[in-house]
């Protein structure tokens, strides 16, 4: 007969994967896992504005914070290749992930990977949605085959394709997998084929990617926060924030990019600038607009969450065509979180949802899904709609 192989029992203590099993305290330990900027090794290769999604210390201190006030515990734990080993020692109860990755055309995707093959419960969306999200070009293919408005679109790879005849010039040129308006500028917008053509080729030297060509659209813009899912009250701490579809419907934000340092672009210049900055764009929270339009902008923006799968927090960006249709521009799944500064925390704070319960509903419809929050009875709620406030001029808001 052959003899039983104890496979675990042959393996060193210091070699087991953290338990996945939930403990039993309702209190957590839980792991902020990001990368910092100035402390995160970038690629030699990479270009001028890289590292510029990556967070800063103040902001892991703050979610740190706020998860505390929950009566937990956290820990900050940098998104690194010293992580795997970080989580065997520590052997969080739930990771609050915001990592951006440093490398690779599925970075955002790196961590939830490793968290889903260590068994370790981890916030937000999984492993799927993170790497599509950053893909650009495959978001805008799933979207539009799902029937949802976008701009007429092509991905160049070379550089040599020919221009799609459907495609009308102006059009904006960005790198197809970045965020934090990372290689947009003046210089994006196109306005003949042979612009098109050196911006495609500099876009596709400099961060070593295709690039991602779109009909320029000439109207406003907004973008629109996600907090929710389906069973949202099950799990909640506060079930009556969420409607019946079991999503905040939060107010939309507005970006004035009239008075921008690149007129017309909300790109990596304008994202970087700080408060009083000359230059900066203008931002509305609520946008003056009509309920008619911000209950518009805000179900496109969950339709275009779930139909890539995101899971229960994202950001959408829209922009208005030539005739002032709503057309989906790209869903960050890990918006910034810097307290009174980030595009969805300006959100938040106009619905009247402070910064704690902004990151402990995150935290806690994550924790959700693994079982460490027990289902409670759905109740009749009157839901949280506040986007008829009168607007207000947000903070400057980073992606």
């Amino acid at each position: 007969m052959e003899p039983e192989i104890k496979y675990e029992q042959e393996l060193a203590e210091e070699d087991k994967p953290p338990s996945t099993k939930p403990r039993p305290a309702t209190a957590w330990q839980v792991a902020v896992i990001a990368n910092l900027k100035g402390e995160t090794a970038i690629p030699i290769d990479g270009p001028a504005d890289a590292g510029a999604e990556f967070d800063r210390r103040e902001t892991i201190d703050a979610i740190r914070a706020a998860i505390e006030t929950g009566g937990h515990t956290a820990i900050f734990l940098p998104a690194d290749d010293h992580l795997p080993y970080l989580l065997r020692e520590i052997q969080p109860d739930i990771c609050f992930n915001i990592a951006e990755g440093i490398r690779g055309d599925g970075r955002e995707a790196q961590v939830p990977a490793l968290l889903e093959l260590l068994g370790v419960p981890y916030t937000a969306s999984r492993v799927l949605a993170n790497a599509v999200g950053l893909d650009k070009t495959m978001t805008k293919r799933i979207w539009r085959d799902a029937g949802l408005p976008t701009a007429a679109f092509q991905e160049f790879t070379t550089g040599m394709e020919a221009l799609n005849p459907d495609m009308h010039f102006p059009i904006f040129v960005k790198p197809a997998r970045e965020g934090t308006g990372m290689g947009m500028d003046d210089s994006s917008i196109v306005r003949n084929e042979d612009e098109l053509r050196r911006r495609v080729s500099w876009v596709i030297e400099n961060y070593h990617q295709p690039a991602l060509a779109e009909e320029y659209l000439p109207g406003r813009e907004f973008t629109v926060g996600v907090l929710g899912r389906a069973d949202a009250q099950m799990f909640s701490r506060r079930p009556g924030l969420y409607g019946a579809d079991g999503f905040l419907h939060l107010p939309v934000l507005e970006v004035d990019n009239g008075v921008s340092v690149t007129p017309g672009v909300y790109g990596h210049a304008a994202k970087s600038l700080h408060p009083g900055d000359s230059g900066i764009p203008g931002f509305l929270c609520p946008a003056p607009i009509s309920m008619k339009l911000a209950s518009e902008l805000q179900e496109l923006a969950i339709q275009a969450h779930t139909v890539l799968g995101a899971l229960d927090v994202s950001r959408v960006d829209i922009r208005l065509d030539g005739e002032d249709k709503p057309r989906l521009l790209e869903i960050n799944t890990l918006p910034g979180l810097t307290p009174g500064f980030s595009d969805l925390c300006v959100i938040a704070n106009a619905a009247g949802l402070s910064y704690q319960d902004l990151i402990l509903e995150i935290l806690q419809l994550g924790a959700s899904r693994y079982g460490l929050v027990k289902p409670q009875p759905i109740m009749e709620y009157k839901p949280v709609r506040l986007f008829h406030r009168m607007p207000a001029m947000a903070p400057q808001a980073l992606r």
